[in-house]
């Protein structure tokens, strides 16, 4: 009897030790900027009532055991104190207005956490837009987690996309780095904690990403799958590839929400960032 005591206890230690590993992490949430202002119709030309706006371009410094990951990069560096035109067509500079420092580029977002981009192992991107994959390239040793088929929407895009949300300058020099290419959802770490999203429709591959926290719970970034919240009211993102994939993602993102109660936290949203944004998640 004895024996068996034993081994269930340690069965259950076992047990408790890899449910704390599976969720043992903390999660920052920053911004390469901001963007704006500028009439929200320009994002949404579907909602009814013009006003100026702001939105943050948010990225997320994930601390898991297995090693550091960072979602999406933000804005190219070249970008930033006002050098805007340097990198971006003038259409685009005078349009976003992106109003992004040298201290908001990710890795001094990263240096002022203690990290180098070194020492990033894992970098998802949700998709190729420019204030998303801005930096890849200052990543050359991670392991680059994207859907496949953003790969070949990044470096072959439609020529009406060209110059425009694709900036092949961007990421033209990250074509030999270590890619994960993924065709759906993926369990990143195989326990649960870091569950990659499938969210099509912005683009042909975009990707949102489920984090399990400790003390906060679980999470979903949703990044541009939902930009805001005026998407939950019914009005639709423009500058979609496909609106029938891009419905079916919100709705998917929605319906999580709703059946497992876990909050969606958006990709661009003013109001979420300015009460949670610049903090750890525990």
């Amino acid at each position: 009897m004895k024996k068996l005591g034993i081994a269930a206890a340690l069965v259950a230690a076992m047990c408790l030790a890899g449910a704390t590993s599976a969720s043992a992490q903390k999660l920052y949430w920053t911004a390469s900027g901001q963007f704006g202002p500028f009439n929200i119709q320009g994002l949404i030309p579907t909602y009814p009532d013009a006003r100026d706006i702001k939105i943050p371009i948010n990225m997320w410094v994930l601390d898991h055991p297995k090693g550091l990951v960072v979602y999406d990069t933000g804005n190219n560096v070249a970008i930033s104190d006002g050098n805007c035109q340097s990198h971006w067509s003038e259409g685009l500079c005078g349009f976003l207005q992106p109003g992004q420092t040298r201290a908001d580029v990710i890795d001094k977002q990263l240096e002022k956490l203690g990290y180098k981009t070194s020492d990033v192992k894992v970098l998802i991107t949700s998709h190729s837009h420019l204030d998303h994959m801005g930096n890849i390239e200052m990543f050359p040793d991670a392991i680059h987690v994207v859907q496949k088929i953003e790969l070949y929407q990044a470096w072959w895009p439609e020529k009406f996309q060209r110059g425009g949300a694709h900036v092949m300058g961007d990421y033209d020099g990250a074509r030999d780095f270590n890619y994960l290419t993924l065709t759906g959802d993926y369990d990143l770490f195989g326990d649960g904690s870091v569950i990659i999203l499938s969210t099509p429709g912005h683009t042909l591959g975009h990707q949102s990403v489920k984090v399990k926290l400790p003390q906060t719970g679980t999470v979903i970034l949703t990044q541009d799958a939902i930009w805001m919240e005026e998407n939950l009211e019914g009005y639709v993102a423009g500058l979609n590839y496909s609106v029938l994939d891009y419905t079916n993602s919100v709705q998917r993102l929605k319906m999580m929400r709703d059946i497992e109660d876990v909050p969606l936290w958006f990709g661009h949203s003013i109001a979420q960032y300015s009460k949670m944004g610049e903090k750890w998640y525990k």
